[in-house]
């Protein structure tokens, strides 16, 4: 088929057609004064963000009742290309498509850590919108640089500039800026400030007093100003999760005379006379909602609920149906599971959001709210490509999306390669996660398990049944296959693919190591009157920490690299520190068996090898 479109086609359809077929070596669009090969036509009494999509006899037709349609009809058109002996044809189609949910939008924790750099916020809004999400919500506690109030963001945070900037690309790609300031409790980074610590519910704590004058009026500043920036967005997150402290401090004759209810309830309401005149409706988190449905009463019917829940229930129907009976519109709001974790919990991820998703469009929720977290500040967001375009196309097809043809379609439909490398490596490192954190892990999640002591008594309760040597031959697998591995589309998703395995392989060799060492320096005190065989071993003592050292120096610039290609600099310095601070650890250590290896030499007994590695 000819690569030609007439000049007023949609630019950013065509800006997502060029970057996808230049990569795939399928060629660029051209403009053409007549008979282009792709057409975009109006038909009123389409759907909004519907479109037919015809092809044949060297033609494409997107026919949509509105730009949204036409826009998601070429999406499609992006991915129907085939290649077949080395060269690419497009297959005769008619496709007839609409979204199952009106608003399909990705949630994105840029205040704990990851911020991203304006460069990679861009293709991050071109990513979602090739996969037809409409919706961009950055969740922001402290990171915006407002004029008046500066001091709570980091030096790098987003100005409103940048804001406006980003709300003006992602609107190219039929994508609404969403805000999410939090405005009620996570506002630690800014309550440790003495200029805004009379505002704290504790103190320097974690929850603004809603019934302070100060809490208020830093609110109006900072909420005017992100407005401004993004001018009229159809909904504003104003956060208000997680506010068990409320009533415990400085509130605590508020609370008690209006009702803890009625207390959280003013807090809405006010933010919805801030936010109100904008167009904006406000959202918030579920969570107080669920704990008491009657808040519902007082708060503004046209505010949209936002309902949280990560874990793989049975049924989301409870919650869902609170809501409906509330008589309120809903997003529901799965998560990527990705938090704390070195590669996201790709399993519990599409059982969390098949089963929420199919709930929700039976209930006709009005939307998708897709969760992205980074808690512990270190998550890469390009890791969670695979549960957050789960859930686009759950969001999007009216049935089920099954998690095994979602397998089978995703390196062709992300990374533009039908090479089975991609999909295996998915598949390899889910099966990583199952061995290393079982249910119920009594430790933790792997981030936590990369970081722990190799003589952690926790961490090796947790692993004491862990088959680590099929861990690391899985990880392994990922590091061989994905080597040399440059996809035509997201090759730094595969880089960071790789790394998580790089970063398995480390984890699990450490405490194979726990066992080797204990194992090597026991068998040294049982034959210490044998010299040159107690001698072997305590030398191996100190290479395996070596070993160790070695693993954790050369994870941190590539560790370094993954986080520059989509964050700014600021938090990486303090993520790189514990790569050095573990690598220090294992000198120390190796140092110490040197020790005992020259006092041996010299004629000292070996003492108890706890006392060289305290538990």
């Amino acid at each position: 088929m000819p690569l030609s479109v007439a000049a007023g086609f949609d630019p950013a359809a065509r800006e997502e057609l060029d970057e996808r077929w230049r990569a795939l070596r399928i060629g660029s669009l051209r403009t053409v004064a007549a008979s282009p090969a792709i057409v975009a036509t109006h038909d009123g009494s389409l759907a909004p963000q519907s479109y037919r999509l015809t092809t044949a006899a060297g033609r494409a037709e997107i026919v949509s009742s509105d730009s949204a349609g036409a826009f998601y009809g070429a999406m499609t058109l992006a991915q129907l290309p085939v290649r077949a002996n080395g060269v690419w044809t497009m297959p005769c189609v008619q496709i007839e498509d609409r979204p199952a949910l009106a608003w399909r939008t990705l949630s994105d924790d840029v205040s704990r850590g990851p911020l991203p750099t304006m460069r990679y916020f861009e293709e991050r809004v071109r990513t979602i919108a090739a996969f037809k999400m409409n919706g961009y919500s950055p969740y922001m506690e402290h990171v915006f640089v407002s004029p008046t109030d500066p001091l709570p963001a980091p030096l790098d945070g987003i100005t409103p500039d940048q804001l406006r900037e980003l709300t003006r690309y992602a609107a190219r790609f039929h994508v609404a800026l969403i805000p999410e300031q939090q405005s009620f409790a996570h506002m630690h980074n800014t309550l440790r400030f003495e200029r805004y610590a009379a505002a704290a519910e504790l103190p320097h704590g974690f929850l603004l007093a809603p019934n302070v004058p100060l809490s208020t009026d830093y609110l109006s500043r900072i909420i005017d100003q992100e407005l401004a920036a993004v001018g009229r967005p159809p909904f504003f997150h104003i956060g208000s999760d997680e506010t068990a402290t409320l009533g415990l401090g400085q509130t605590q004759a508020y609370v008690a005379q209006r009702g803890r209810s009625q207390a959280y309830a003013d807090h809405i309401v006010a933010m919805n006379k801030l936010i109100a005149p904008s167009g904006a409706r406000i959202m918030l988190w579920d969570d107080g909602i669920e704990n008491d449905p009657g808040i519902m009463k007082l708060i503004p019917r046209s505010a949209v609920i936002v309902n949280w829940h990560y874990g793989n229930e049975p049924t989301f129907m409870p919650y869902i149906q609170t809501i409906v009976r509330g008589g309120f519109e809903q997003m529901v709001a799965p998560g990527a599971r990705n938090w704390n974790e070195i590669f996201p919990n790709v399993d519990a991820a599409l059982d969390n959001e098949r089963r929420f998703l199919e709930q929700g469009k039976a209930s006709r929720v009005l939307g998708l709210f897709q969760t992205v977290w980074h808690d512990d500040g270190e998550t890469l967001y390009e890791a969670t490509w695979y549960p957050v375009i789960y859930a686009a196309a759950a969001a999007w097809q009216a049935g089920a999306v099954e998690p095994e043809q979602f397998a089978r379609d995703f390196a062709s439909a992300f990374f533009g390669t039908d090479d089975p490398r991609y999909a295996l490596a998915i598949a390899d490192l889910a099966s990583i996660l199952r061995t290393l954190e079982p249910p119920e892990a009594p430790y933790g999640q792997t981030d936590a398990l990369f970081w722990a002591d190799l003589f952690d008594s926790a961490a090796a309760k947790q692993l004491a049944t862990a088959d680590l040597s099929a861990a690391r031959r899985a990880a392994e697998d990922v590091e061989q296959n994905l080597y040399f591995g440059a996809p035509p589309l997201h090759a730094n998703a595969a880089f960071v693919m790789f790394l998580a395995a790089r970063r398995y392989d480390a984890l699990a060799r450490k405490f194979q190591m726990a066992t080797e060492l204990r194992a090597m320096y026991e068998d040294a005190r049982a034959h210490a009157s044998e010299h040159d065989r107690a001698e072997r071993d305590l030398y191996w003592c100190k290479y395996w920490m070596w070993e160790l050292r070695d693993a954790y120096e050369d994870l941190a610039p590539l560790y370094r690299r993954a986080w520059l290609y989509e964050s700014r600099e600021g938090h990486l310095a303090s993520n790189l520190e514990r790569y050095h601070l573990a690598a220090q650890k294992a000198i120390e250590r190796a140092d110490a068996f040197y020790r005992v290896t020259e006092a041996y030499a010299h004629g000292a007994a070996l003492p108890p090898f706890d006392t060289i590695v305290p538990p």
